[in-house]
């Protein structure tokens, strides 16, 4: 078996220069992942010519540049740091904001837990009847925070993310896709934490 060879490839396209590192590889497509730092890897089968991996970078380029733009937006939000304290009272207070949305259709209020979590502003735990926000969550804007507490509220009435789930959202906080949309410009703060 042929082992993997990689080398740095610079190539010109219509949105400027792209250097990615190319590494032919038993694989049998070409394979692009771009790194947290942006580095962009291309995996190319040992079949094809680097020419193929070159263009096929030129004709990506649009997208690349495009997804290269929205990683840097997402590491460039200045977020202040917080202390324990203020976390949970920031969190605490989110709980409390939108819970008389949840209230009126017999949503008990639940304990809140906080944790520094990875991957997830926050989940329900529905069946032991309590919730948990990440603490990332409380350098985020109220209305950010509000969202992620009403996300997981009505998680105790609808347990999964089908057509029930949203369309309680829709009724409780109209404008939820927008606040979900802008949240994703903070995805930095989960690596942060």
């Amino acid at each position: 078996m042929k082992q993997a060879l990689s080398q740095l490839r610079l190539v010109d396209t219509p949105y400027g220069p792209l250097t990615y590192t190319l590494t032919r590889k038993p694989v049998k497509n070409l394979n692009l992942r771009i790194g947290r730092g942006g580095e962009l890897m291309l995996s190319l089968p040992f079949r094809c010519s680097v020419k193929l991996a070159d263009d096929w970078v030129r004709e990506k380029s649009g997208w690349i540049t495009d997804a290269l733009q929205r990683q840097t937006d997402r590491q460039l939000e200045p977020l202040p740091q917080v202390t324990r304290e203020e976390c949970a009272r920031r969190l605490h207070e989110a709980l409390i904001r939108v819970y008389p949305l949840v209230q009126p259709l017999g949503v008990a209020f639940p304990p809140l837990k906080l944790r520094t979590l990875k991957s997830q502003w926050g989940n329900c735990h529905w069946a032991q009847g309590y919730i948990t926000l990440n603490t990332a969550l409380a350098r985020c804007p109220e209305e950010l925070r509000d969202y992620v507490a009403l996300h997981e509220l009505v998680h105790f009435l609808h347990h999964d993310h089908g057509p029930g789930f949203y369309a309680q959202m829709d009724v409780l906080m109209p404008d939820w896709r927008q606040r979900r949309k802008t949240l994703k410009c903070y995805g930095g703060a989960l690596e942060d934490t």
